[in-house]
């Protein structure tokens, strides 16, 4: 199989606060709008590159900030979802598209699976090989720990424009998002999704069903709209500001 990262692309995740000591890993699996210098720029403009297309706006600041006010390591993809979706399994629906809202994205028009696996082998399996890593160092003498995954949500779409401030997304597993849920609705300027504006139940969400299903792990994504977010203070405010009600949640699954 080629190699599709050279030495001046950059690393496939990033690990923030590493030794962080919350019982708590946070993840970003649309961290980044990189694309391998091998694929160009997949055909599209660099404004295309930009949209929450290609990476979800805000959401790698956000997370930051949480990690630093809780404590907790922090693991982020490296490039972007055009070039494969770290929360979509490889080869299946959504996982290199062809079209993202509306918008063609040529280098991705009928590719092979050898050419899919490539990606896979160079940006994806690394970030999620990173992630099994640090739960196996996290669990190793058997300390609990939940599993946060950090998204972002554009403000509008298909005409509707979307209330919530945030959104909790889970599927059966109701001991971290029931609690994050009740502790977020605790400040009365927040709307506040429950399964919204996306679920969780969806069969193409790879990142809970790999990591924190298979290791029964307390787990739910949280989904931040982006007309917040979309700097890097107002990002990083916003992961300070969600910051408490996480840990409460965190504690109150934990304990």
């Amino acid at each position: 199989m080629q190699q599709l990262l050279g030495p001046d692309d950059p690393p496939p995740f990033s690990v923030h606060n590493e030794k962080g000591r919350a019982p708590l890993l946070l993840l970003c699996d649309h961290a980044s709008k990189a694309v391998p210098t091998a694929l160009g720029n997949l055909g599209i403009s660099q404004a295309e590159l930009s949209r929450h297309i290609a990476w979800d706006i805000g959401a790698l600041e956000a997370a930051i900030a949480l990690a630093e006010a809780l404590d907790a390591p922090l693991v982020a993809s490296g490039y972007s979802r055009l070039v494969i979706d770290c929360n979509r399994w490889p080869g299946g629906e959504g996982s290199t598209p062809e079209i993202s809202d509306g918008t063609p994205v040529p280098a991705n028009k009928g590719l092979t699976k050898e050419q899919v696996d490539a990606r896979a082998e160079a940006c994806f399996w690394p970030y999620h090989r990173e992630v099994d890593r640090h739960l196996d160092r996290i669990t190793a003498n058997g300390a609990k720990v939940a599993l946060l995954v950090m998204h972002s949500f554009t403000s509008q779409m298909n005409g509707f424009k979307r209330p919530w401030h945030v959104g909790v997304l889970w599927n059966d597993d109701a001991r971290l998002p029931e609690p994050l849920l009740a502790e977020l609705r605790r400040d009365p300027a927040l709307v506040v999704g429950d399964n919204e504006p996306y679920s969780a139940r969806a069969s193409y969400e790879y990142t809970l069903n790999a990591h924190a299903r298979i290791r029964k792990l307390p787990h739910c994504s949280l989904e931040v709209r982006q007309d917040l977010i979309d700097t890097p203070d107002t990002a990083r405010a916003w992961g300070r500001r969600l910051a408490p009600a996480i840990g409460a949640a965190v504690t109150k699954t934990l304990c």
